[in-house]
Order: structure tokens, then sequence, then C-alpha cells
């Protein structure tokens, strides 16, 4: 959580990067700091720090109502693709590893802690305004830490909605 606070400080304290390569978004005017929410999986809040103009870490916390317990997740995305360009957004494809941390909780005494190992992709709207819209769809490889709950595949999607600073 230190960690987070601190990397969200000296972002927003230090000008946006930009490539000009004519390829990247440019990120002069809005800012490097997006925070909002996301709905899907999960359900919370959502945050992107731009490391440059075509790569960003983003992560999120909040429930997980379809696994049912509480979920966090971060990866590190590229956008290989502009898909548009338009005056008022820029619709661009992301993907990029990452990791999630579960709680599972599926009764008052049957909890456990499950890690694993996220690949995401999505589309990314940035509005010129310090908005953004995102849609996204990740596959988890994970491992529970539980008695006959060892490895298994999941799948988060979400949507979500973020003001840059």
């Amino acid at each position: 959580m230190r960690t987070t606070l601190v990397l969200g400080l000296l972002a927003a304290a230090s000008p946006a990067l930009a490539d000009g390569d004519g390829k990247a978004m440019d990120r002069t005017d809005k800012g490097t700091l997006g925070i909002g929410i996301i709905v899907g999986e999960p359900t919370g809040i959502s945050a992107r720090l731009y490391l440059k103009d075509d790569q960003a870490i983003q992560a999120a916390i909040g429930g997980s109502f379809i696994g049912g317990g509480i979920q966090f997740h971060a990866d590190y995305v590229f956008h290989p693709f502009i898909l548009q360009t338009r005056e008022s957004f820029v619709l661009a494809t992301y993907l990029g590893p990452g990791v999630r941390f579960i709680q599972y909780s599926t009764g008052r005494n049957d909890s456990y802690l499950a890690i694993g190992l996220r690949g995401v992709g999505g589309l990314l709207f940035d509005f010129k305004e310090p908005l953004d819209a995102f849609v996204e769809v990740a596959g988890v490889l994970e491992y529970g830490f539980a008695d006959g709950k060892h490895g298994g595949i999941a799948l988060n999607a979400g949507a979500g909605v973020r003001y840059y600073f």
C-alpha cells in the first residue's frame, strides 16, 4: 500500500512523458495517474499509472462476486496498436502480464488465499479530457493455498472509467 502511494505521488509530481514517434498516445495535457471504478470481476477501484505514452501499470481492488471474495490485481500493459484517432478520443488496444491475489470466501469458515498469473487484453478509449474508459478480459492461472484447492484457471472481465491527475 505504501509503495502504491509513493508511486502515485511521484507520478503526479512528474511531467508526462511523450514518445514523439507519432505512434503513441500524447499524455502531455492529461496527467499520468488515473483513478476510477471498475465493474465486473472485480467490482471496485481501478488505477493506472503511465510510465511512457505506450506503457502503464494498472491495478484494481474490489469484490469478486462470481469467485466470492476480495481480489487485487496489477498488470504491466503495452499499447501495441492505435485503432482510431479522432478529435475527441484515441482508441487503443492494450495487453500485458500481471498478477492476481484473491481471498476466496465461500462460507463462514471456508476461506483461502489464491495467487495467480494474469494475461490481460483490452480496449482503451482515451478521451482528450482527463478521462478514459476501458473494457478488458484477462485469463488467470492460479494456485490456491487450501486443502483440495490447488490449481485452476479463472477468467476476469471488466469495464470502467478513470479520471487523470
